[in-house]
């Protein structure tokens, strides 16, 4: 302890005004502080001697013991290893997997064509509707055909004309050939003759040429697909002039059955796809929408490019797909998958259960130990594995940041977590306070519907009560008062009922003869009335109610309560009170 020297000089400096007397004060705290401190730890120590020598030193009260009563630090204390942890799990197996490729991919049509006119004219049908499958040869639309088919008449005109010549001129012929046999004409007479049967079958076949082109230009004038496939959207309306010439032509065919998917493989894989393509080996290729959760189509692998694009180090393949239903499109995005081979019966886990080349293995004694696995191939929800792992062996798939080694574990079936997601769904997106409002028959039937059921059943519901003006709901039949009335009014009763008991102790007098509490009542009757407590409500207002929309409604309850207010009643009483 400071001796007394020490005080005298502080008091001396204290006296001379080099120290405060805040500083003496503290000083002073400090040294009976310490002799309080000092004074504890001796009893502390006489008692704990006198407790040792009465059980004759059978026990001691050392620091582990400490440790033990100390449950917080203890390995069962919250927190510590020995809290169960609820996990759900999965079983090592093993399966075939396949060794795939994944690749970004694109739709392209098997064959494109731009069905134009092919001669002028005026659009006078149109035969098809938008996005039709055609076949190759079916009419599509029509020309005004009627210029056409004046010159074709015109044509046939002048060949019937030439016609009759050609016929004439071969019979003077015949006639001069016999004369010429009697020596009675020139053999000169019957040569120009001859030439001029030649001439006029030449002026003949021109005809017949001019009379096929003004046929086949009338052809022109029905116009057809020339491929089968799908129509796209028309490019030119009726009563348009449509030309050889236009750009866009009059609608667009796609042959899209079967369809061919482009995508890009790593030229890494070549030489073992151009190998297995040459043997005539398939190779499977999966397509799959933009978020990989649903499969788009299956076929095979058709053909490789003769190239590798050396910027990117590709190779351009193409696979072919029947696309009977007709779900992919030209240029349509697509993940692709291509099986390069197979890997028989291997070790795997689910992915969700791997967490850094580590799983979480459970035991027989419900805890867990971690693993060190190698990683392999994955396809879909599950990865090839080596390590020290046996088939049927349980894993840890979901709950694994919670776990340490040795922690104890509790499985829960992922299956039930899937159906209690499901069910907080739909309760979520049932109205508010519709289960609250159920009988408990009600909400078991309830519980083992289907989502779309049990819409159903609750708009069957809603629409029962309407009829009913409001009442006849579970929990209030026939008296107008649900759960939340019920609620409502115990909570307006509650406060008369505290108030009644405080007094009766005291002076042995019931509240209504005392000093009354109108605020808690009517504050709790005002926060019923704003949660929509409909039970409050004449028939003709819950009719009149259920009709409006929630801004009519909000509106409706603060002009009630304003007219309430202005008259004196406070709070809206309870209907049937």
């Amino acid at each position: 302890m400071p001796s007394l020297h020490f005080l005298r000089s502080e008091s001396s400096r204290s006296q001379s005004g080099r120290v405060r007397p805040a500083v003496l004060v503290g000083v002073l705290a400090a040294l009976v502080a310490a002799g309080a401190g000092t004074w504890w730890w001796k009893q502390q120590a006489a008692s704990t001697q006198a407790s040792g020598a009465s059980s004759g030193g059978a026990s001691s009260a050392g620091p582990g013991a400490r440790g033990a009563r100390g449950g917080r630090m203890g390995p069962g204390g919250p927190g510590g290893a020995g809290q169960t942890q609820p996990v759900s799990v999965g079983v090592v197996e093993r399966r075939d997997m396949r060794v795939l490729i994944s690749a970004i991919g694109t739709m392209n049509a098997r064959a494109t064509a731009v069905v134009r006119a092919k001669v002028s004219g005026e659009l006078l049908k149109l035969h098809f509707k938008e996005g039709d499958e055609v076949k190759a040869g079916q009419l599509l639309a029509e020309i005004d055909p009627r210029s056409f088919q004046a010159t074709l008449s015109q044509v046939q005109g002048s060949l019937a004309r030439d016609q009759a010549q050609l016929k004439n001129a071969q019979l003077d012929l015949q006639r001069y050939k016999e004369l010429l046999a009697q020596d009675s004409i020139a053999s000169q007479q019957v040569d120009t003759q001859a030439a001029l049967v030649r001439q006029l079958q030449g002026t003949v076949a021109a005809d017949q040429g001019q009379v096929d082109a003004a046929k086949l230009q009338l052809s022109y004038t029905r116009i057809t697909a020339p491929i089968s496939g799908r129509l796209g959207l028309r490019q030119a309306d009726l009563g348009n002039v449509v030309n050889p010439s236009d750009t866009n032509g009059l609608v667009t065919i796609t042959q899209v059955r079967p369809i061919d998917a482009l995508f890009s493989v790593p030229e890494t894989h070549v030489s073992t796809l151009a190998e297995q393509l040459r043997a005539g080996k398939p190779m499977p290729v999966e397509l799959w929408d933009r978020e990989q959760k649903q499969i788009l189509a299956k076929g095979q692998l058709n053909a490789l490019d003769n190239t590798i694009d050396t910027t990117t180090g590709t190779v351009k393949a193409k696979a072919a797909f029947d696309n009977a239903d007709g779900k992919l499109f030209t240029n349509q995005f697509v993940n692709v998958k291509l099986q390069l081979r197979q890997l028989e019966q291997v070790l795997v886990v689910p992915a969700n259960a791997v967490q850094n080349n580590y799983v979480y293995l459970v035991k027989l004694d419900k805890t867990v130990t971690q693993r060190k696995i190698t990683v392999g191939v994955s396809d879909g929800d599950y990865v090839s594995v080596r390590g020290e792992l046996e088939s049927g062996d349980q894993v840890v798939t979901d709950g694994i940041d919670r776990l340490r080694e040795g922690a104890q574990v509790s499985v829960i079936d992922a299956d039930k977590v899937k159906k209690v997601d499901q069910a907080v769904q739909d309760a979520a997106s049932q109205p508010r306070g519709a289960m609250r409002n159920l009988t408990p028959e009600q909400r078991e039937k309830v519980s083992k519907m289907t989502p779309e059921e049990r819409k159903e059943f609750f708009q069957k519901l809603r629409a029962e009560r309407g009829a009913n003006g409001g009442n006849g709901g579970p929990g209030g039949a026939g008296t107008g008062q649900g759960p939340r009335a019920s609620e409502a009014q115990g909570n307006a009763q509650a406060p008369a009922q505290r108030e009644f008991k405080a007094d009766a102790k005291t002076d042995a007098k019931p509240a209504s003869q005392g000093e009354p509490k109108p605020q808690a009542g009517g504050e709790r009757g005002e926060r019923a009335e704003g949660r929509g407590d409909r039970p409050q409500l004449t028939p003709e207002q819950r009719e009149k109610m259920e009709a409006m929309s929630p801004e009519e409604r909000k509106a409706f309850f603060q002009k009630l309560r304003a007219e309430r207010a202005a008259s004196g009643e406070g709070a809206a009483p309870a209907a049937g009170r």
